[in-house]
């Protein structure tokens, strides 16, 4: 097993000030610079934290509007943003940007917002609304239970990671062409099609599937993923949490490892550095309790 440890429970102050609030739900996870970047399923802003600094984040808007308090009534209209990955430089974003996905679970969760960041890791402007169904339409006629969790970009490619909570179980590595993807983003070419689709078998907990919850590109052509084993067959609908835990792919797509981590919470969103001859992981938990702060975690890779 894995040994994390809990460095700081993740509190937000709204854009009006006011005292902190738990951020929770927390999706998905991108240090850039000494900013750590949290993207949560149930809000319309991202989170943005100190990195050395344990304060509370402050909120980014991601969607226009504001949620219904109510857990259903929040849930069936949330933009479900489950994937944030770092985009590297490309026309009119210098520095490189943010993307913030919606899972594609759902017509209305297509939606995806595109940040701007500066030389130092920063958000600067405004964000800008990205209508993801032209590049989802072709997943959905290959997987029924479409719900997409995590993202990276390495060597020239864009991946995601379809997460197999669905009825057919199915987790998979969904791999693009990052110039096309550039292109259809900068509005000079059509959506483009996927190029290959691999699946896996994660296991299970204690007899629940695990399935993937997020990735991060290492330097080796290697990547690593975080996986929960959340005892439900609906991508809608939240269950008892069995455990997570991490692992490694080589460049050819095994699994060269996998790690169930000693705690047992839902990890959901995963960046990794290389730190001298180890990789650094830090994690971020979703708890499904709004009442609740996520956590974030740190873990040094075995070996």
């Amino acid at each position: 097993m894995l040994e994390v440890q809990a460095r700081r429970e993740l509190f937000v102050t709204g854009p009006a000030g006011g005292p902190p609030r738990p951020f929770s739900a927390a999706s998905g996870l991108v240090q850039a610079g000494g900013h750590l970047y949290v993207v949560a399923d149930d809000e319309n802003h991202l989170g943005c934290f100190d990195h050395m600094h344990h304060g509370p984040g402050r909120l980014l808007r991601l969607f226009d509007g504001e949620l219904p308090l109510p857990h259903a009534a929040r849930k069936a209209v949330k933009a479900d943003c489950e994937a944030l990955l770092a985009l590297p430089a490309f026309a009119g974003y210098a520095c490189g940007a943010l993307l913030a996905m919606g899972s594609g679970s759902r017509p209305s969760r297509q939606r995806a917002a595109l940040l701007e960041l500066d030389g130092s890791g920063m958000v600067c402007g405004p964000w800008r609304a990205v209508d993801l169904a032209p590049l989802f339409d072709p997943l959905h006629a290959q997987m029924a239970d479409l719900n997409i969790e995590g993202a990276f970009i390495a060597g020239g490619r864009l991946f995601m990671l379809q997460r197999g909570n669905g009825r057919a179980g199915i987790n998979a590595l969904i791999e693009w062409n990052w110039a096309d993807v550039q292109g259809w983003l900068c509005a000079t070419r059509t959506a483009p099609r996927p190029r290959s689709v691999l699946r896996f078998e994660l296991g299970d907990i204690d007899g629940v599937p695990l399935s993937f919850t997020d990735g991060a590109a290492l330097p080796d052509g290697r990547w690593l993923f975080s996986a929960a084993a959340e005892d439900t067959r609906d991508t809608y609908t939240d269950g008892r949490c069995a455990g997570s835990a991490v692992g490694i792919v080589d460049a050819g797509g095994h699994i060269q490892a996998l790690h169930r981590l000693r705690l047992k919470t839902k990890v959901e969103g995963v960046a990794v550095s290389v730190v001298g001859s180890s990789l650094q992981l830090l994690m971020v938990t979703d708890g499904d309790d709004r009442s609740r702060p996520a956590l974030l975690l740190g873990a040094c890779w075995p070996g």
